[in-house]
């Protein structure tokens, strides 16, 4: 008799809710991270005086974001090491 193989499957270890936010918050800082790059690569590329203005606001919201995703990180590190 010949047995018949069964597939192999991983069975995933179910995630810390803390390990899931913080990795989500750590792409979304490094998207953010893009963003203000590729801003600057833009700003640097136009001479339009409406359109620099345009890129400063924008690079002053993707900073501003930016420092609030890397806070609610150091936040939630925080409370990782004190739990």
């Amino acid at each position: 008799m010949t047995e018949t193989a069964r597939p192999f499957t991983l069975r995933r270890r179910r995630e810390d809710p803390r390990e899931e936010d913080r990795r989500t918050l750590a792409e979304c800082l490094a998207q953010t991270n893009r963003q203000i790059a590729q801003a600057y690569q833009s700003f640097n590329a136009v001479g339009d005086p409406d359109l620099i203005e345009s890129y400063v606001y924008e690079i002053n919201a993707l900073q501003s974001r930016y420092s609030y995703l890397l806070r609610r990180l150091k936040e939630l590190d925080g409370a990782a090491e004190q739990a």
